[in-house]
C-alpha cells in the first residue's frame, strides 16, 4: 500500500467515524427529545462542503467511500428529523403545542370560518399530523433524485406535499410550520445528497487508480 493510498485510508476512516457520529447522535436526540444535539450533523456536512468548495482531493481506497456515502444518506434521513425540530421550536418559540399524533394544535374554524371559543376554553383540533413520516420520506426522496439526476422529482415532492396538506393551511400556524419545516428537511437532504453525489461519487470513479 502505498503512502497516498495509506493517507487517504486515514482520511476517509475519520470521515465515517464522523459520519456515524453524527447519525448515533441523531437518534440519540429523537430518543431523548433533544432536538438541539442533532447540530453534531452539521460538522460532517460543513467539512464535506468545505472540501468541495477547496478542490481538496483524497486518494480514494477501496470499500471506505461507500460506507460514507451510505452513512450519508442515514445522516440524511434521520438526521434531518431533529434539525427539523430544533429550527421549529426557534421559529415558534414555544407559543404553538404539540398534538397527540405528531401535529400541533390550532385553534378550531367553524364552519363559517369563525374561530370557536367559550368563555371557560377554546376547542383546538389537531393538524399536519404524520409529519415525522412524512420527512424520513420527503428526503429520502430528495436524496434519490439527485442519486439518478432527475431534479424535477424534488418539485413533485413539493407538490404532492402541499397538496396534501392543503386542506390544513388555513391556520398561520400550520402555513409557518409548513413552510419552514419543509426547507429545512429539503436543504439537509440536499445537502447529504450533493455530497455523495457531487463528491465522493466523481472522486470514487476517477480521483486516485492505484
Amino acid at each position: 500500500m502505498t503512502f497516498e493510498l495509506l493517507t487517504g485510508s486515514v482520511a476517509w476512516l475519520g470521515a465515517l467515524v464522523v459520519v456515524l457520529g453524527a447519525i448515533t447522535i441523531s437518534v440519540f436526540a429523537i430518543r431523548m427529545q433533544q432536538p438541539v444535539l442533532a447540530l453534531f450533523g452539521l460538522l460532517p456536512i460543513g467539512l464535506g462542503v468545505l472540501a468541495l468548495v477547496l478542490g481538496i482531493l483524497v486518494p480514494v481506497p477501496p470499500l471506505l467511500p461507500g460506507l460514507v456515502a451510505l452513512g450519508l444518506v442515514a445522516l440524511a434521513i434521520i438526521g434531518g428529523n431533529p434539525v427539523t425540530v430544533w429550527v421549529l421550536d426557534r421559529a415558534s418559540r414555544g407559543a404553538v403545542d404539540d398534538g397527540a399524533h405528531g401535529g400541533i394544535l390550532v385553534p378550531a374554524v367553524s364552519s363559517a370560518g369563525a374561530t370557536t371559543s367559550t368563555a371557560r376554553t377554546t376547542k383546538t383540533r389537531e393538524v399536519l399530523r404524520g409529519g415525522t413520516w412524512i420527512g424520513y420520506l420527503e428526503r429520502l426522496a430528495v436524496v434519490a433524485a439527485i442519486a439518478i439526476g432527475h431534479y424535477e422529482i424534488i418539485a413533485a415532492v413539493i407538490a404532492i406535499k402541499g397538496l396534501g396538506r392543503f386542506s390544513e393551511l388555513d391556520a398561520p400556524e400550520a402555513r409557518e410550520r409548513f413552510i419552514v419545516g419543509t426547507l429545512v428537511s429539503l436543504i439537509w437532504a440536499a445537502l447529504c445528497g450533493g455530497l455523495i453525489f457531487f463528491g465522493i461519487v466523481p472522486g470514487a470513479l476517477g480521483v486516485y487508480t492505484p
